[in-house]
């Protein structure tokens, strides 16, 4: 059985907390995490890229000079190629660079990156973060009380709207919705925090 200290909102220790041992106690599988992370990486490139070949740049309908008789080499288009102000041969073109691993290897990447963060005692359960109101202040006082001072991914449950709310001008913060958990954010993160209600919707997915 794996466990980890259950905290409050004020720091203050509640106990302990027993993880899913098939989710959050397996053998870090770091060839699949790196595939993982790449598929994300990739993902998210625009390939909004593109260059303007023969038939798109401006001008060039005329044919420079007759075919033989000057001593010239023939040319059909002052937009060859060759030519300044040309078109660009094989230029990069808008294109979508993203593609898909088998699930199965995305939940064993995720399983993997979390278990990981057990290991290095960078997986801190909060049972609940509750605020009135979006407060910034509220909320980097409650990390201090956690002892998180560095880079930290914060997974809430999906319908705490004040918390995600009171996060989002700190630096080195991100919040995400249990939903949207991935290996590239886990990954990214020196600390990982976690409400008990998010903590039950992940494993509920993954077990």
């Amino acid at each position: 059985m794996t466990s980890v200290a259950l905290y409050k909102q004020d720091g203050s220790q509640n106990g302990d907390v027993t993880l899913n041992a098939d989710i959050f106690g397996v053998e870090p599988n770091e060839s699949v995490v790196f595939d993982t992370i790449l598929m994300q990486r990739a993902s998210l490139r625009q390939g909004t890229h593109a260059v303007k070949n023969r038939s798109a740049v401006r001008g060039g309908g005329k044919k420079p000079w007759r075919q033989k008789g000057t001593g010239r080499a023939r040319q059909g288009s002052i937009r060859s190629p060759q030519w300044v102000g040309g078109g660009v041969v094989f230029g990069p073109t808008p294109r979508s660079y993203s593609y898909h691993l088998p699930k199965k290897v995305g939940r064993l990447a995720l399983k993997s990156v979390l278990s990981q963060k057990v290991l290095d005692d960078s997986f801190v359960v909060v049972d609940g973060l509750a605020f009135d109101a979006p407060k910034t202040k509220e909320f980097a006082s409650v990390l201090a009380g956690l002892n998180v001072t560095t880079k930290t991914l914060v997974v809430l449950e999906d319908d705490n709207v004040n918390a995600a709310l009171a996060a989002r001008n700190l630096a080195n913060v991100k919040v995400i919705p249990a939903k949207s958990l991935n290996v590239l954010d886990i990954a990214d993160a020196d600390k990982l925090v976690i409400t008990q209600p998010a903590l039950s919707q992940v494993e509920e997915v993954l077990a």
